[in-house]
């Protein structure tokens, strides 16, 4: 493929402004000349890539594979450039990790402070999120590992999966809750107050088909937050419930702070564990990480080598 670092900058911006003149603006280059780029684009690849209304263009589906692509590639070379100012400073290099809540309790920081006693010069950056914007940010180069799940299956093709461990979920309330220290039925639980999940979490989902299930109706008192801080703290000071796996929360329940209720609401998700671009080489920092989680998952789950 004939194409440079001016197409794949175009094409970033195309896909994110939607139109070519802001396009155009955003690299630094007349309409016309971007105009003229799209059409060499689309001319080398044999396809449309981009669908012209009155509005601007959107994308088509050959048009989003070229983007997807060329986001991972322009962030590849910010990467390079990265690296190589980190060795000119006498550093060893960054690596960027994205992970969900249960192992970013336990697992990651343990094995981050792995890392950073063995290289202390490498700098890691770590994001929290949900699974799917986490894979997202994987498959552009934003990030080089993910702690966390393929929820989509056409995506298993450009990823590699290490399973590391299953996630139980149980009611999690505040120490001392009137619900605690007592036989509990479901419908125990209905009048409650929950602290759940927002709208796009796979988990909301899976609780309300669990309260369906159960004969619950959904909540009157609800507060929405996936911030695990948050969570904890409105616990602490409320009578609130969630579902959380246990295992996130363990330093509360030892602390006397919170409580794992003795009822199951049968809320499952799937395994979760190590995520990365299929054929993709880490960089040193990065490989540095992904031996230190490996590691540190052996400890903490009994996780296969």
């Amino acid at each position: 493929m004939l194409l440079k670092t001016r197409h794949l900058l175009l094409l970033q911006h195309l896909h994110e402004q939607r139109s070519v003149l802001r396009a155009a603006e955003a690299t630094r280059m007349t309409q016309p000349a971007a105009s003229k780029l799209l059409a060499e684009m689309e001319s080398l690849l044999g396809v449309p890539l981009f669908e012209r209304h009155a509005r601007g263009v959107e994308p088509t589906r050959y048009g989003e594979v070229l983007a997807r692509h060329a986001r991972a590639a322009l962030s590849e070379l910010a990467h390079a450039g990265d690296e190589i100012a980190a060795l000119r400073e006498g550093r060893l290099g960054q690596a960027a990790l994205g992970t969900v809540v249960n192992p970013g309790t336990n697992l990651v920081p343990l094995a981050v402070a792995r890392v950073k006693r063995a290289f202390p010069g490498i700098l890691v950056r770590v994001e929290m999120d949900y699974s799917r914007p986490l894979v997202s940010r994987l498959l552009d180069g934003q990030l080089d590992i993910v702690v966390g799940r393929i929820m989509d299956a056409e995506l298993r093709d450009e990823l590699e999966f290490e399973r590391l461990a299953d996630e139980p979920h149980a009611v999690i309330a505040r120490a001392g809750h009137p619900l605690s220290g007592r036989s509990l039925s479901h419908a125990d639980l209905a009048g409650c107050g929950w602290i759940v999940p927002p709208r796009e979490s796979v988990l909301r989902a899976r609780l309300g088909t669990a309260f369906m299930r159960y004969g619950m109706p959904w909540p009157d008192n609800v507060i929405e937050t996936s911030a695990l801080p948050v969570i904890t703290a409105l616990l602490a000071e409320s009578d609130f419930l969630t579902v959380l796996p246990a295992r996130s929360v363990a330093a509360h329940v030892q602390a006397g702070q919170l409580a794992v209720l003795p009822i199951d609401m049968d809320v499952q998700m799937e395994d979760f564990g190590i995520v990365r671009r299929r054929g993709h080489q880490l960089s040193p920092a990065a490989a540095c990480v992904l031996e230190a989680l490996r590691e540190t998952a052996r400890t903490l789950y009994d996780a296969p080598d």
